[in-house]
């Protein structure tokens, strides 16, 4: 199980900049789907692979399904060499993507999200018509029903 709300609140009071994508972006517009994991599409800069390997440290995270025992080290390196990390930590799944199909990096993504509060917590949500666009284009099976039931909220929200 995720601790979104311990998640979330670590990144925010690292000052981590990352905007929430996925299950728990269509969950945060009103999609009935749990979700196992938190997917954050996360600003490449040197300041924020610092400020989220800082906060994430703690957790320890590791490569989900990874074997145990792996060679692997949590650092502003790590991020900084590669893009998108599936990762397993304390607080449960999270996925750090340095960018998305059919939605670009942060920088592009930034002008179709809001602010949204998540328990208690301002953050930055991918908004509901950009994330049906990049659900359709990451053409994955399991998205299909996601995408029927977000654009029945969106139908119902333009009403």
């Amino acid at each position: 199980m995720i601790d979104f709300p311990k998640l979330l609140q670590t990144l925010t009071e690292a000052g981590v900049e990352f905007i929430i994508v996925g299950g728990a972006a269509a969950a945060a517009h009103g999609a009935t789907r749990l979700t196992n994991d938190l997917d954050l599409v996360y600003r490449r800069t040197p300041e924020n692979h610092l400020l989220l390997a800082e906060a994430l440290a703690p957790f320890s995270p590791y490569p989900r399904d990874a074997p145990k025992g792996l060679p692997f080290q949590w650092d502003e390196r790590t991020l900084r060499m590669g893009l998108n990390f599936t990762l397993a930590t304390t607080l449960g799944s999270l996925d750090l993507l340095g960018e998305i199909t059919g939605g670009g990096k942060y920088e592009d993504l930034l002008p179709f999200t809001e602010k949204i509060q998540l328990f208690g917590i301002e953050c930055n949500c991918l908004n509901l018509k950009k994330l049906i666009e990049v659900k359709r284009a990451a053409g994955r099976p399991k998205d299909f029903d996601a995408i029927a039931e977000l654009e029945a909220i969106w139908e119902e929200k333009d009403q």
